[in-house]
């Protein structure tokens, strides 16, 4: 995850009178940035639960195995802020279409890799062509509809985030452990290819921004608190992704007999909750929600630390987990475009670039943590960074992540 920025012009260009005149929003089109959005987030975490059956395939172990999701990470690492720069003034639809093909070809690459290092490259262009869609969805919702339902549309656009994490990881880890990691990606490919069609199909162009616009990142990283929430952001991420990206050789090594399938079940369905919650009081209490978030995330890796031999101990851990990390999205986003003001399109680019960041970094040092301290290292070294974390969020009252009501500008 991610979360999604897209460069816009400082002053985003008005809908046209046909779009302004209606009430409702464009469904088929917003729901095919949400489903891109879905395929986007299920390629990232679809090796997290198949962990063993891909070092066994590749004869490595499974910390190697899981580079495929750090090697997925640093593809937005690299090419978000590029991307944004070089692609700005091109017209969305055919940058979306083009990067999916490519994303596509990628997929396919990965389920007939031949070898490990041959995957990893396949995952590396993958994730470079998720930099680009995180980058485009939210933009390209807002731009859509009329500004008055601007944030409806980008409830709609990302919802496939968590629907990915709800059932679509847990599916595809079922439907691996059957027919086997390979034919998973290959599912992942057909149906990137429908997402083509319905995208031709349903969703209107938008234009490029003018060649006036643009703004160079080291001034938005001077705009007071953007870096205190890029720090709660990676600090965050960096927790979360430790133990997720590894969930399955942790819940195996429990010895409850848990599955995995099933926990990551029980952690979307939460994450869904998490988002209905935030959606609901983060205009009237911001602040609270992180650090409340942030305090019961803790929470959840202490139970996971202390109580990891038991069943009832890990789902209540998984559950609010789950509840905790839905929100982080809404949150951290919501934070970044209020301290940007303007220039939140190019904040939202450093936001994507942090968060993603974190997630190669969480997915190298996890494997090292599990290949030298094993499994129940894993929970501890996250609730060391979330309370860090914690502390950032707690001493940035003024600017990052204010107290009362928010008043978002126009």
């Amino acid at each position: 995850m991610s979360t999604e920025p897209e460069l816009l012009q400082a002053t985003t260009p008005k809908p046209s009178a046909q779009t302004e005149s209606k009430d409702s929003l464009p469904w088929l089109a917003l729901l095919a940035l949400a489903m891109t959005g879905f395929v986007v987030m299920m390629t990232e975490t679809l090796p997290a639960g198949l962990l063993p059956s891909i070092a066994e395939d590749f004869s490595v172990s499974q910390g190697a195995a899981g580079q495929l999701v750090s090697f997925y990470a640093i593809g937005p690492v690299i090419a978000t802020i590029p991307a944004m720069i070089f692609t700005r003034r091109l017209p969305r639809r055919p940058l979306l279409l083009v990067t999916l093909l490519v994303f596509l070809m990628a997929n396919t690459l990965t389920g007939l890799a031949w070898n490990y290092e041959i995957s990893l490259v396949a995952r590396l262009i993958a994730g470079v062509c998720s930099g680009v869609v995180w980058g485009m969805i939210a933009g390209y919702a807002r731009r859509i509809v009329p500004h008055a339902l601007s944030g409806r549309a980008l409830a709609v656009a990302l919802i496939g985030t968590p629907v990915a994490l709800s059932f679509g990881t847990p599916l595809a880890t079922f439907l691996g452990s059957i027919v086997g990691w390979r034919w998973t990606f290959g599912a992942m490919s057909a149906l990137t290819l429908l997402l083509l069609g319905w995208i031709m199909a349903s969703l209107p162009n938008v234009p490029g921004a003018s060649a006036e616009s643009g703004v160079p990142v080291r001034r938005v990283l001077k705009i007071p608190g953007i870096v205190s929430i890029l720090a709660v952001t990676v600090g965050w991420m960096l927790a979360h992704n430790l133990l997720y990206t590894y969930i399955a050789p942790f819940i195996e090594s429990t010895g409850t007999g848990l599955r995995t399938d099933v926990v990551l079940l029980i952690f979307g369905v939460s994450a869904i909750g998490g988002i209905w919650v935030t959606g609901i009081l983060v205009d009237r209490g911001l602040r609270l929600l992180v650090l409340g978030s942030l305090a019961l995330f803790a929470v959840s890796m202490v139970l996971l630390a202390v109580s990891s031999a038991s069943s009832a101990a890990i789902i209540a851990a998984i559950i609010v987990w789950g509840l905790t990390f839905g929100g982080a999205p809404t949150l951290l986003q919501t934070a970044n475009g209020d301290a940007a003001g303007a220039n939140g399109d190019i904040a939202q680019a450093v936001l994507v670039t942090g968060w993603n960041l974190a997630i190669f970094i969480a997915g190298t040092v996890g494997g090292l943590l599990l290949e030298g301290l094993g499994t129940a290292s894993l929970p501890p070294a996250a609730l060391l960074l979330i309370v860090l974390s914690t502390i950032v969020a707690i001493a940035s009252r003024t600017h990052a992540f204010k107290p009362g009501t928010r008043h978002p500008a126009a």
